[in-house]
């Protein structure tokens, strides 16, 4: 299948740069004189995404073979995590629209109701990444779509042929008069980044998301920054050892390690260093046998230029090498590398590594761990493997980091009931499920006042007794009606009950 799938490498042209404007500012009008913003129309944009997805399941995972050498659960996953989200925006779209009242204990709110109303932000700009070039652009086009947004949607140029598959059925599915795609690189993006967005939402590395922001702000666009970091991965001599290694060594050999939330490090308890390298290098061959580089289902780094990167994080500590190493630049292949306490100055300390190289660090103690971490910058994701639920709970209490999970990893970014998200360097914003929804609206406070009653508190001139029964009244919350509503209808019909019996005794 790889071997077919090369063919597929030539890259789709670029947006012309002179178009650019013009795209955008086309899909700007036309979302101001019709908008997309019905319940109708949204569920008719998100079944004709997921028609999408469903009809070219195959080209998909032929451009993901062919990009990433992506094995068989990672293709699956793509496909199924995106259309996961679009089936949740289609499940949760009425309840998600809906207006939803709220109980106001601010006496100036009294007499009348109170309710948030989410409305679309506008037009929205969807930049993502390579490493996982389906879910990336599904996941945030779906909740833009459901939200009542018109859409930009700029993949990466370096996963080409996920691009080149894009750039043909987005304007077969998608309405284009609100649904756009620009491709290009970094000279069409920065032409893109000089229109005006009402969202921006960004999927990459910190260095970019800078220029990002920097863009947004002539606007004072607001953004959505997912990015990543160094997260670590704490283990001590309580944890469940087999289950560890499974779990650890399928998280950080994921796409290669080319995954945002992969472990970047381990800190171990000193006491089981020794074993848990040797119990790695096991691991590892039953994954991937004797020569990864043969087996299926081991992928590949992206492109030269990233596999060159890596060999010189490798070089530059090869004294520390303590399994694999081996890298072949002509097949993008860098073989599973274990790391044994190298320099904290070196650059695979320092940046995120994002690839399958894993640096292991002796600690005395989860006490040394957290001061680790915390002299760092505040990860995006943090990972404990320990059966000691109090060390648990003091790394959850002791450190930032974007996400969190005990005794497994990378799990809590596919729960749609969680946001997803960085915090600090590992980005800003979230997103999954109802979250996406929300970071594309706008949740608009509504107050609608009665007349029937107007207290002179409130208007000059102003006296010292008026302010103090104010400052009173303040104090004293406005009745939740609702709220006695709910608590009265029991009640009451314990009462219509008791009635109507008694009218049948008689």
């Amino acid at each position: 299948l790889y071997t077919l799938d090369k063919t597929m490498s030539s890259t789709s042209p670029y947006t012309p740069i002179d178009e650019i404007d013009a795209i955008i500012s086309q899909t700007r009008t036309n979302y101001k004189s019709s908008p997309p913003t019905s319940y109708q129309q949204r569920l008719k944009n998100l079944k004709a995404l997921k028609a999408m997805l469903e009809n070219h399941t195959e080209d998909f995972n032929n451009a993901m073979i062919a990009d990433l050498r992506q094995n068989k659960l990672l293709c699956m996953s793509e496909i199924s995590g995106s259309m996961h989200e679009i089936d949740w925006q289609i499940a949760n779209l009425k309840r998600n629209m809906q207006v939803k009242s709220v109980h106001s204990t601010s006496v100036f709110s009294f007499p009348g109701s109170c309710e948030i109303v989410p409305e679309p932000l506008g037009l929205a700009l969807i930049i993502s990444p390579w490493n996982y070039p389906l879910t990336l652009v599904f996941k945030p086009l779906a909740g833009a779509i459901a939200a009542g947004n018109a859409v930009i949607v700029k993949p990466s140029e370096i996963s080409a042929n996920c691009t080149k598959l894009f750039a043909e059925l987005i304007p077969k599915y998608l309405d284009q008069t609100h649904f756009r795609i620009i491709t290009g690189a970094a000279d069409e993006t920065t032409q893109i980044l000089k229109s005006q967005f009402d969202y921006i939402f960004y999927t990459g590395n910190p260095f970019v998301a800078k220029i990002i922001a920097k863009a947004a702000a002539e606007y004072l666009t607001p953004v959505t920054l997912e990015l990543g970091g160094k997260s670590p991965c704490y283990i001590d001599e309580s944890a469940s050892w087999s289950v560890m290694l499974k779990r650890l060594t399928w998280g950080k050999m994921l796409n290669c390690s080319q995954t945002c939330v992969t472990p970047d490090y381990i800190l171990v308890k000193r006491s089981v260093r020794d074993r848990l390298v040797q119990d790695l290098k096991k691991e590892l061959h039953t994954f991937y046998g004797d020569n990864p580089q043969e087996n299926p289902d081991y992928s590949r780094i992206i492109s030269d230029r990233h596999c060159k990167r890596l060999q010189s994080l490798i070089e530059e500590v090869k004294d520390c090498v303590v399994h694999g190493g081996q890298v072949d630049l002509t097949d993008k292949y860098v073989a599973p590398t274990i790391l044994l306490n190298p320099p904290l100055d070196a650059k695979v300390m320092q940046e995120e590594i994002f690839g399958p190289i894993l640096p292991i660090i002796a600690v005395d103690d989860e006490n040394e761990a957290i001061e680790f971490v915390n002299a760092r910058e505040k990860p995006l994701a943090l990972y404990v493997f320990s059966t000691h639920k109090s060390i648990v709970d003091k790394f959850i209490a002791k450190t930032s980091s974007g996400g969190f999970c005990s005794n497994d990893v990378a799990v809590h970014v596919v729960v749609p009931q969680l946001p997803f998200g960085g915090v600090g360097n590992s980005g800003m914003g979230a997103y999954n499920g109802d979250y996406t929804f929300n970071t594309f609206s706008h949740l608009k406070s509504v107050v609608r006042k009665q007349n029937w009653m107007d207290s002179a508190l409130r208007y000059p001139p102003y006296t010292d007794r008026g302010i103090q029964l104010l400052n009173f009244l303040n104090k004293i919350p406005p009745p939740n009606f609702g709220k006695i509503f709910r608590m009265m209808m029991p009640v009451g019909a314990i009462a219509i009950a008791w009635w109507y019996f008694g009218q049948m005794q008689h």
